[in-house]
């Protein structure tokens, strides 16, 4: 198993980052480069413990940083702006008035005041708007360009060749408004709800499951409806419905508020505010709280990457420069993204980013994290016009970025020595070696890495193969083509494959037939028979041969019809693909109904045979001929024929455990919206003559498009 050779490794390795030879000895001729990256981790982790009493503390940043209200109700904001010259804290609270609270600046740049409290009560209400009115050194490029927009009246707000006096909102904030009645920029607020209307939590952290089966889902589209679903609505309405289906995670996507709705929320503006568009704070922690007590564990979909790059609501310029969270010019900006970069590599930009991992995983209980972007974060070139040929070159040379390996191990550190159950997940195309490795064996860290090789594969077979030029061997190396010993989540299809501009499977295999022929009052037709088979069939390979965990984006498991398009200028704002049409499942006239059954007992099978969290697979036939493609995993027998005409009967196929087999899962059963073409109940008795480099075989009937998953008799 994965883990206890980890646990051999770390035990007879050295403590200089080499660990991981252990476990591939062909990074041999980069040992040097091991040893640098753990000693950089390991030399920025005592900096910190020097000057900030260890990761611990410092990640506690928002407990210090931002608005705190204070036990004797006063209230202290501090606040990193070294650029700034002058600041003061200004709201409803004081008129806007800018002399009312002053702040003052150390000698580290940071700026704080303490707003006293009323006899105990808060001087700043809660919901009340505030911002950050600051006079910043001049800048020419940023005084001109900004200049050049305002109105005569709303220059009286700048001062130059001085300054400039703007307002901000603070990068720490925890709630922002948004009117979009009145303007699309948003408007921050003190959220400090009274005890009686704070959530509290009831409910203990689930275990980290052995078996990871993630449903990657979008609060504001979890609706047929044609409006923002709310936080509320979903811990309703799809708390259940995931739970049913039998994932053990939820992905939360676009929870880090953003401006854009059409940025599917990779552009963040406000780090520690969760969106206010699907509702309040308290609403977000009922959800998790009552995905606990369902026993799902909840991932946030991080932005770490990078940052929107606006200025009136977001952290960019915040002090007037260009470099302050970000590096400076065009090393800052990401050129395709059109965003901001990190600058990973300085104090408080470590400080800002750990406490906001520490913030989410405290404030609302999240249990781990998907990182979004790590290819951008791994290299210099942010992978931008570069395809990674899987020489170890790739991932030790000039091309990557030190310090943003560092951040991200310092991170995983962080993360998992203080939550031992914590989550993480790299979205990384690059295959990076030892990316999913402890860092003390020379990783970086991560739990699981995405499999992004897997979707674009069915993609290309759909679009420029004919069912019949399927290459059996290729789907099945590129499912297993995966550092073994790192996990894999696979997917056949996330939330990247039902955007606008591209199509679902469901989409690219029955296309317009999706709209006419769905209902069983229709004729079954060649298409929507053959629609349905291959999706049922790509599902299950790919979650029985691709990782050591699974993903599914909401509505994919049932096939819905349409793409994913949020409203903005190009379709007249329009909600229409802004939605999942989850009500088709409940229609019984629709075939839908049928493909979201065979996901619930995939994901049930799973829960019962655990093949997620066994052994590797082992595949003893890729037959190019019949297409067909035998494995066993978790005890069980996985046969698959892919062949568009031909059905089998006996087809002779190995297994290395004697015994009597019974089907566990069909994809061509009644139930699932096939044609029924095997009995469920059938006994397969195993002849003791080898096969396929197997001790025994049984002979079964393999229809067309068809997967079958045998077990033993007895674990039934």
């Amino acid at each position: 198993m994965a883990d206890q050779a980890i646990q051999a490794a770390k035990a007879a390795s050295a403590p200089d980052g080499t660990g991981v030879l252990q476990l591939d000895p062909w990074l041999k001729d980069h040992a040097d480069v091991l040893k640098h990256r753990f000693s950089v981790v390991k030399k920025w982790a005592g900096d910190i413990a020097r000057s900030e009493g260890g990761l611990e503390k410092f990640s506690k940043g928002y407990e210090t940083f931002g608005l705190n209200t204070q036990p004797n109700g006063d209230i202290l904001y501090r606040e990193w702006a070294p650029n700034a010259k002058e600041a003061s804290l200004v709201g409803d609270f004081n008129n806007w008035d800018a002399n009312a609270n002053p702040m003052t600046k150390n000698n580290f740049g940071i700026w704080e005041v303490t707003v006293p409290s009323k006899a105990g009560v808060p001087a700043i209400p809660h919901q009340s708007k505030i911002k950050v009115r600051s006079s910043n050194i001049f800048n020419p490029d940023v005084i001109l360009t900004r200049i050049a927009v305002l109105t005569p009246s709303a220059r009286s707000h700048w001062s130059s060749p001085h300054g400039e006096r703007v307002y901000r909102i603070p990068a720490w904030i925890r709630r922002v408004v948004q009117d979009l009645s009145v303007s699309p920029v948003y408007d921050a607020v003190f959220w400090n709800p009274p005890a009686n209307e704070r959530y509290s939590f009831q409910h203990p952290r689930p275990k980290k499951p052995e078996s990871l089966r993630i449903y990657e889902a979008h609060v504001g589209i979890s609706s047929p409806e044609t409006r923002v679903a709310t936080y509320k609505e979903f811990t309703k309405n799809m708390l259940p419905r995931i739970k049913g289906l039998g994932y053990n995670a939820i992905q939360l996507m676009a929870i880090m508020e953003h401006a854009y709705y059409a940025s599917f929320g990779y552009q963040v503006n406000n780090f520690f505010a969760a969106s206010s568009r699907y509702g309040s704070p308290e609403d977000l922690k009922e959800l998790i709280d009552t995905a606990h007590n369902l026993g799902l564990v909840v991932l946030l979909d991080v932005v770490h990457s990078h940052a929107s790059k606006n200025v009136d609501d977001g952290i960019n310029m915040f002090d007037g420069s260009d470099h302050l969270y970000f590096h400076e010019g065009a090393k800052g900006r990401h050129d395709q993204w059109d965003s901001r970069l990190f600058n990973y590599g300085h104090h408080e930009v470590l400080r800002f980013l750990l406490s906001n991992l520490r913030f989410w995983m405290e404030e609302y209980q999240f249990d781990g994290f998907r990182f979004d972007g790590v290819t951008s974060m791994l290299y210099s070139h942010h992978g931008i016009g570069t395809g990674f040929s899987g020489g170890y070159h790739e991932y030790y040379g000039p091309a990557v970025d030190e310090e943003g390996i560092t951040y991200l191990t310092l991170a995983n550190e962080m993360l998992h020595q203080l939550y031992p159950d914590c989550i993480t997940v790299a979205e990384d195309v690059s295959g990076m070696p030892a990316l999913c490795l402890p860092h003390a064996l020379g990783g970086v860290g991560f739990d699981y890495r995405l499999a992004m090789a897997v979707p674009d594969m069915y993609i290309k077979l759909l679009k420029e193969k004919e069912d019949s030029e399927w290459d059996i061997g290729n789907l099945a190396h590129t499912l297993t083509n995966r550092r073994h010993g790192e996990k894999t989540i696979a997917y056949a299809e996330s939330h990247d494959q039902a955007l606008v501009g591209d199509k679902s499977l469901m989409m690219w295999l029955c296309d317009k037939e999706m709209y006419t022929h769905m209902s069983v009052l229709t004729e079954f037709t060649p298409i929507i028979e053959r629609g349905m088979a291959l999706h049922k069939m790509i599902r299950l390979i790919t979650h029985g041969l691709g990782g050591e965990g699974y993903l599914n984006f909401e509505g994919n498991e049932f096939g819905h019809p349409e793409w994913l398009d949020f409203p903005r200028e190009g379709n007249n704002n329009s909600f229409w693909y802004a939605r999942r049409q989850l009500n088709l499942t409940t229609d019984e006239l629709l075939r839908y109904r049928f493909l979201n059954e065979f996901d619930s007992a995939m994901q049930h099978t799973e829960a019962k045979y655990g093949w997620l969290h066994s052994s590797q697979a082992y595949i003893s036939l890729k037959n190019e001929n019949d297409k067909v493609l035998v494995f066993e995993r978790a005890g069980l027998l996985w046969i698959f024929n892919f062949h568009p005409t031909e059905s089998f009967t006996d087809y002779r196929v190995g297994v290395d455990v004697a015994g009597t087999y019974r089907i566990v899962l069909d994809s061509d059963d009644a139930a699932f919206g096939g044609l029924g073409r095997n009995v469920k109940e059938t006994r397969f008795f195993t002849t003791d003559l080898p096969w396929n480099g197997r001790n025994n075989f049984v002979q079964v009937y393999i229809p067309t498009r068809t997967a079958l998953v045998l077990a033993l008799e007895h674990t039934l």
